[in-house]
């Protein structure tokens, strides 16, 4: 990607971000720009986000790809893995060739390797002492990001980290807590929206959430709510 073209998408980014985060704002939409703009922007072919839920067990909230590959791949690092590492430790955990990390991670890396991935690399949503998760880029080739790219992705991270964080300023931290649940919570009613269509449409899981996600975007309707009332019934996609 040319510098003047990935900078204007940067921008774009930012801004998406900043649009998005206004009073009653949606976190799994924020999010969900989130890791599409990473996979578009940097030089990786997929992303993903884990969040903390009360109990600081992490779960998938966001990615690239509703394919089970990715969402596999997350979930296995949730347990043990560089983005459990990274929410732990509050560093970016950078794996450029995957054969080369600890045989603690053996059973990570044997996912990734399974479904195409060579390259891992962790970056922690945080601010000062506050973690609430990791943003978690994929690479197919081995070889490192360039410092710019990290730069950019850690840059998208902070935006989005500060805007779901920043009513502690105002409110008790259980605002957020309960905010971030939600946010998890929603995932459940989206997994359930995506088989319905899949069923319903005869296609891929894939592409029955780009089909939620299109309607929810061109309607101006958060996702979490139009996977709640497709499994209500009480809208259609036609």
């Amino acid at each position: 990607m040319n510098t003047p073209t990935r900078e204007k998408q940067l921008v774009d980014a930012f801004t998406t971000l900043a649009d998005t985060l206004v009073v009653g704002y949606d976190v799994v939409d924020l999010l969900q720009s989130l890791v599409e703009d990473c996979r578009d922007i940097l030089d990786v072919e997929a992303a993903g986000i884990l969040l903390a839920d009360a109990t600081g067990r992490l779960e998938v909230v966001a990615s690239t790809s509703e394919a089970s590959n990715l969402v596999e791949i997350l979930q296995v690092d949730a347990q043990a893995g560089p983005c459990w590492e990274a929410f732990t430790t509050g560093e970016i955990v950078r794996l450029p060739d995957l054969d080369a990390e600890p045989e603690r991670w053996q059973r990570f890396r044997d996912e990734a390797h399974a479904r195409g991935f060579r390259g891992v690399f962790a970056i922690p949503l945080r601010l000062r002492d506050d973690i609430i998760g990791t943003l978690n880029l994929l690479r197919v080739q081995t070889g490192d990001m360039s410092e710019r790219d990290i730069r950019a992705a850690r840059a998208l991270g902070d935006v989005a980290t500060i805007g779901i964080l920043h009513e502690r300023s105002h409110q008790d931290s259980a605002v957020v807590r309960r905010q971030l649940q939600s946010a998890l919570d929603s995932r459940i009613a989206i997994e359930q929206a995506k088989g319905f269509i899949a069923y319903q449409n005869g296609v891929s899981p894939d592409q029955a959430f780009q089909l939620i996600l299109a309607f929810a975007r061109s309607h101006k309707i958060r996702l979490s709510e139009v996977a709640t009332r497709l499994i209500e019934h009480t809208i259609t996609l036609s």
